[in-house]
């Protein structure tokens, strides 16, 4: 692993977690905790959908019988999969914060 790559990843990793965690420790109204749910739902159903699109196709590959999938572990990248679900979370409660909020 190169050097960019594990920046990178300790880059967003951080600022992953600093959006999950300061969304919970905010204190706010009713409006607040419900904008920060619906954003909250939206990034679960989008981990939900991907994970079951992986074990669709991992399971496809298998009864077809492509066994270098399970051999290389051709998956989701986990840094990919941290990337595209935060930046969808951070989307989701820019979008409904201003629908609804402040």
């Amino acid at each position: 692993m190169d050097w960019v790559t594990l920046v990178y990843s300790v880059i967003l990793l951080a600022c992953g977690i600093s959006i999950f965690v300061a969304t919970f420790f905010q204190k706010g109204d009713e409006r607040r905790r419900f904008i920060n749910e619906k954003a909250q739902s939206y990034a679960f159903m989008a981990v939900f959908g991907m994970l079951l699109l992986e074990v669709a196709q991992s399971i496809y590959l298998t009864v077809q019988g492509n066994t270098s999938y399970t051999s290389t572990g051709n998956g989701i990248s986990p840094i990919m999969f941290l990337t595209v679900i935060s930046i969808m979370y951070l989307l989701t409660l820019l979008i409904y914060r201003k629908k609804y909020g402040d």
